[in-house]
């Protein structure tokens, strides 16, 4: 599995695609498909046929589709969107803030 820079929880900018400029938390990591879960971006519309032993209405339900990890950029309290860079530490490898050195946790 490949390591990539954006973590759960982490706040993330979209820089590209029709939610650009859109701003949300990681909900969930896809690391083989390189693919992140951001809230309340790439909505998607789901039509879903209604199931009585599930309590499961149908109609339209909308959610979160998975968007490229290409397509957003980790967002720092200080900075706004940047880049990450890597550190040693204590406990291992940190992420770093490009601009001011902040560590992510």
């Amino acid at each position: 599995m490949p390591v990539l820079d954006i973590r759960k929880n982490d706040t993330v900018k979209v820089i590209s695609g029709r939610d650009r400029g859109k701003q949300g938390k990681v909900l969930r990591v896809f690391p083989a498909e390189r693919r992140v879960l951001v809230e309340r971006v790439m909505m998607v519309k789901r039509h879903t046929r209604p199931n009585p032993n599930r309590q499961v209405k149908g109609g339209i339900a909308e959610h979160e589709a998975p968007i490229a990890i290409a397509n957003v950029m980790l967002v720092c309290p200080q900075c706004g969107p940047v880049r990450v860079g890597h550190q040693r530490g204590d406990k291992g490898g940190l992420r770093v803030c490009h601009k001011c050195q902040r560590t992510f946790e």
